[in-house]
């Protein structure tokens, strides 16, 4: 009876994390959309200063990661120091604002799709630059997912989410979707390179760390010289207050999503929250066509569906490979 007790208790935890992280990263989305691309006052302006909201992010997640140390931590946890994040702090400035940047130029549900083909890149890196071979699955899953995001990206958008665009221009914004996750991918190798060298830091310590140097590196792109877009955005702010209140929300859903994935993370390891985090990118594209007014032809759904059934065969490729290993630590023994 206790461990049918315990594992009802589980499957609760675990409906709590994907709620959580489902619930706050899916309006963050709708959030960024609505920022980037609705019409604010009588006049119809745009928030043209979309880094802006990384900033915002940097100081709220801040100090979230800061309340929560001073709640949790029991004296000095012997973590990484703080000044060792600055590297990282460069690549997580720039990677996510060339990611907010790319709303300008293309559709939210594009963005999602190009965002999510991070194995592109890595498994590239890996063959040329260090000689990895991989299996022929794993190239099927990026196949698949390249495939899928290349049908989408060839494919006419719709008139109705192109007019909803600053800037639309297909070419730039898949660019600078390229940069941010190859700026993603240097950040987490350099977190993985601390958290190797400190082995008692914690989820707390790098979310502070990171967003201590982003919170720098911003506030001087912003406000370093006397007419940085920060003052605009500022005074954007102070003139539409509704956009100053879908800017703040959007930050306390970052923070609060981080809470969930950490929880996910020391409940129930990486590889359940990459299955959340991944079905939570399509439930974000279907909530992005349906409330949106984002219309996706029968191809570009096809498209969608291509790149999700390659990322959810590197997943089940991840769970086979970890089921695995114990057989092997068995048969050693």
């Amino acid at each position: 009876m206790e461990s049918h007790g315990a594992g009802i208790r589980r499957v609760m935890v675990l409906a709590f994390c994907v709620a959580g992280i489902w619930s706050a990263y899916i309006y963050q989305g709708v959030l960024q959309e609505t920022v980037s691309t609705k019409r604010f006052g009588p006049n119809n302006e745009r928030f043209e200063h979309l880094a802006f909201l990384n900033l915002a992010q940097n100081v709220v997640c801040l100090i979230w990661s800061f309340m929560m140390i001073k709640i949790w931590s029991s004296g000095n946890s012997g973590g990484a120091p703080w000044w060792s994040y600055w590297s990282a702090g460069i690549t997580n400035t720039i990677g996510p604002a060339m990611g907010i940047e790319a709303l300008k130029y293309i559709s939210y549900p594009a963005q999602v799709l190009a965002k999510s083909s991070k194995m592109i890149p890595v498994m590239l890196m890996g063959a040329i630059v260090y000689g990895i071979r991989y299996t022929v699955p794993e190239y099927v899953c990026t196949l698949l997912v390249a495939g899928g995001v290349s049908m989408f990206a060839l494919l006419k958008t719709s008139s109705k989410a192109i007019s909803k665009l600053a800037h639309p221009n297909a070419p730039v914004g898949y660019g600078l979707c390229f940069l941010n996750l190859t700026f993603d991918g240097f950040t987490n190798a350099t977190q993985d390179s601390i958290k190797a060298r400190y082995p008692k830091t914690s989820a707390w310590d790098i979310m502070l760390g990171m967003n201590l140097w982003g919170t720098i590196y911003n506030m001087i792109f912003m406000f370093g010289w006397s007419n940085a877009s920060g003052f605009e955005a500022v005074q954007f702010c102070k003139q539409h207050p509704e956009a100053a209140w879908d800017i703040l929300m959007y930050c306390l859903c970052g923070a609060v999503g981080q809470n969930f994935i950490f929880l996910t993370i020391s409940q129930f390891g990486s590889l359940t929250n990459t299955t959340i985090t991944t079905t939570r990118k399509f439930v974000s594209i279907v909530m992005s066509s349906v409330l949106s007014g984002n219309p996706l032809s029968t191809k570009q759904w096809t498209s969608v569906i291509m790149v999700f059934s390659g990322l959810s065969f590197q997943i089940y490729l991840k769970w086979r490979k970890l089921q695995r290993m114990p057989k092997k630590k068995k048969k050693s023994n």
